[in-house]
């Protein structure tokens, strides 16, 4: 496993999917953002969820999903209601 797996939320599937669409370091993560990596996931990977975005929030702010303010997650929520397939 690569230096992604050391963020919080990002198992080993997760970071072989962000190396798939083409972000293998925390830097490319922050600058493509969560919305836009998670974007990319759901092209190869239907069944991406809204844990998935979370999760992927959250590793950029560098906490778990669950410390993410109701804010972020009521902002995420209609993201994610917007854009699945």
């Amino acid at each position: 496993m690569g230096e992604l797996s050391k963020l919080p939320n990002i198992g080993k599937v997760v970071e072989e999917q962000l190396n798939q669409v083409g972000i293998f370091t925390e830097e490319e993560l922050k600058s493509v953002g969560a919305k836009q990596a998670w974007l990319k996931i759901q092209q190869i990977d239907e069944s991406a969820c809204i844990h998935r975005l979370m999760a992927l929030e959250g590793a950029i702010l560098g906490v778990k999903k669950t410390q993410l303010s109701d804010e972020k997650k009521a902002e995420l929520k209609e993201f994610y209601q917007w854009h699945k397939q």
